[in-house]
């Protein structure tokens, strides 16, 4: 057996990190003000302990552009380091300092320290021919050091000038980053990583109006230019519910999404210290039919440094729809969503978030359903998406998901079974549910149902094809038919049947008179033995097809999208206009009373068009 050691050839180490160290450039300056935050949180916990002593002074981090000499730089009053530390963390990649920090001050450090791996400082050689370190420790004596470095393994470090404790780090950008020297795009970068930083970030100045009194004592507006402050340090989801309003949620709903007008219905304040550590705020808003539009609108932080708000594959895909903010220490700070994916932490946060928002559904529909049918529209995708894609959810969700029928009356799965399964069963005994999805367009078909003593549910939205064969997995002895699907004397097991006014020879004979008006290919002609009242001829569609074409609408299925469409021509047996058929001997006046009846039929289901819609209006003004 032969041992050794790895040889690393470290002239590789500058093009690897420029390249792939991070999946975008613009994290550089990420990592390098959550250095910077790493070292302020670190002076403040030492004086907390009593191990520093002098006055902090103001503790803010600045970061300063200068176009003519061409840096960037990011300064902070932290803990700064000495000769020798600037050697251990700086020269030797990936051994970090937060590691030792956490060792030292697990009991004693409640602020959070960012950095866990030591190559964020490198990422600002993706962007900088050379970097330089000012830096002055905290500790007493210590002398000012400059660390230099033009992308190469070679290093120097000398005597500094600084006369201020902490650390400025001096990126020279190199020609092909030259976007990173304007104003705009570092504002840009640092409200989308740095909004909620915990110290005082500072980006040149802003400008400011205030009143003033004049030598006569009138006031009048003066314009002043005041430091331009970044970030909210303090942001509602690392405070303690107890302690914010309604209106506090509502505000910061308004800060994360300035340009969203719709307040949100309720929210979820997540504050779990075990066995992870977790906050965050989740907002429910109305959820439009378009998902796709709704998500990516969770954003995705650690110690309140910005990590992503690309989370599908990282929280269950039905919560993407929700707003808000989740913040976890135990969420690596790495760019990589398929690294974050197969985080075994991040799964476990996962899980929690849904149970949680489980919690808060099923109490909103205890303590008051009242309010929670109002909300029931507004959240309903969100629900019936969550049970479909995710099993725990789908158990959880069984307890508080409603059905809501045409009468605008909400029911629990058990209680519409109990309210409609006396008069609504097939012949298998089944309990059938009959609904619609556009109560306008059948509006006919849900009033023949109601006359007959049926109830139909409303399920209007896109993923209610989906939501629906999902319940009928779930729900025992339960079958679904939309309401125009077919003849609903043929669905529902009605122990009185109507019997036919035709013989099958007169069937037989009209069945070929009404092929000849209609495209063979489209209809398929059925006789029905239905009451005198109902309509002469209605159209149906086989309910397996229609849901399946409803389906591939909505993705996932889009071969069956090709299929041709396929209807039922439902002709009354027993109608008083269908019994003249028989008997009339005017094959012309036949022929059109069949054309007007399959017309009318079609018109009921926005069917008729173009040519046969014009010859269909000629036709009814003949009949005058």
């Amino acid at each position: 057996m032969q041992k050794g050691k790895i040889d690393v050839q470290t002239e590789n180490i500058f093009p690897i990190i420029k390249k792939f160290l991070y999946s975008d450039q613009e994290i550089f300056l990420r990592e390098l003000i959550s250095n910077a935050v790493d070292a302020t949180q670190k002076i403040n916990t030492l004086a907390s302990v009593g191990e520093y002593k002098n006055d902090l002074g103001n503790i803010s981090i600045e970061v300063k552009l200068d176009t003519k000499a061409k840096t960037l730089t990011v300064s902070d009053r932290g803990i700064g380091m000495t000769s020798d530390e600037l050697d251990k963390y700086i020269n030797n990649i990936a051994f970090s300092s937060a590691e030792e920090w956490i060792a030292k001050y697990k009991d004693k450090d409640e602020s959070g320290v960012i950095g866990h791996f030591g190559l964020g400082f490198y990422s600002s050689f993706m962007v900088a021919k050379k970097v330089e370190i000012h830096t002055l420790s905290y500790k007493e004596g210590a002398k000012p050091v400059k660390w230099e470095c033009e992308g190469t393994p070679e290093f120097s470090i000398s005597e500094s000038e600084k006369k201020e404790r902490g650390t400025d780090v001096v990126l020279h950008i190199a020609d092909d980053s030259m976007e990173f020297l304007e104003e705009q795009q570092i504002l840009n970068l640092l409200k989308k990583y740095c909004k909620f930083l915990p110290i005082e970030i500072i980006f040149g100045t802003e400008k400011e109006t205030k009143k003033e009194k004049d030598k006569e004592g009138k006031e009048k507006d003066v314009t002043v230019e005041k430091p331009r402050v970044i970030n909210n340090t303090k942001p509602a989801w690392t405070q303690k519910p107890a302690n914010l309003t309604e209106e506090d949620y509502k505000s910061f709903y308004r800060e994360l999404y300035p340009t969203t007008f719709e307040e949100p219905l309720f929210h979820i304040h997540l504050n779990v210290d075990y066995p992870f550590n977790l906050t965050g705020i989740l907002y429910f808003h109305k959820v439009k039919h378009n998902l796709e539009v709704q998500k990516n609108k969770i954003q995705l932080y650690c110690n309140q440094v910005f990590v992503t708000d690309s989370i599908e594959g990282i929280v269950p895909d039905f919560l993407t729809l929700l707003h808000g903010v989740i913040d976890s220490p135990d969420i690596p700070l790495n760019v990589s969503r398929s690294f974050l994916q197969n985080d075994s932490n991040v799964k476990k946060i996962s899980g929690h978030i849904t149970k949680k928002v489980a919690d808060k559904l099923e109490e909103l529909f205890k303590n008051n359903r009242e309010d929670y049918e109002k909300k029931w529209d507004d959240i309903k995708v969100f629900i019936q998406y969550g049970m479909i894609s995710d099993d725990k959810f789908r158990e959880r969700a069984k307890k508080f998901c409603l059905l809501k029928n045409v009468d605008q009356k909400y029911f629990t799965f058990e209680e519409y079974n109990n309210h409609i399964k006396a008069n609504q069963t097939d012949k298998d005994k089944k309990v059938v549910h009959l609904y619609s999805t556009n109560p306008e367009e059948q509006h006919g078909f849900i009033e023949t149902a109601k006359e007959k003593g049926y109830d139909v549910l409303l399920m209007d939205t896109p993923i209610d094809s989906h939501f629906v064969n999902m319940l009928e997995s779930e729900l025992e002895n339960t079958s679904f038919a939309r309401v125009d699907a077919d003849v609903i004397d043929k669905l529902i097991n009605k122990e009185e049947k109507i019997p036919s006014k035709l013989s099958d020879k007169d069937k037989e004979k009209l069945k070929k008179d009404f092929e000849n008006c209609v495209e063979r290919e489209k209809f398929n002609i059925t006789f029905e033995n239905l009451g005198e009242d109902d309509m002469p001829v209605t159209i149906t569609q086989p309910e397996f097809m229609r849901r399946m074409k409803d389906m591939s609408a909505l993705g996932g299925m889009g071969y069956m999208g090709n299929l041709p469409e396929n209807y039922n021509l439902v002709v009354n047996s027993n109608h008083p206009v269908v019994a003249k058929l028989v008997n009339e001997n005017d094959e012309s006046k036949k022929e059109n009373t069949i054309s007007q009846l399959t017309d009318l039929a079609m018109l009921s289901k926005n069917m008729l068009k173009g040519e046969k819609l014009t010859s269909f209006i000629k036709r009814s003004v003949d009949l005058f």
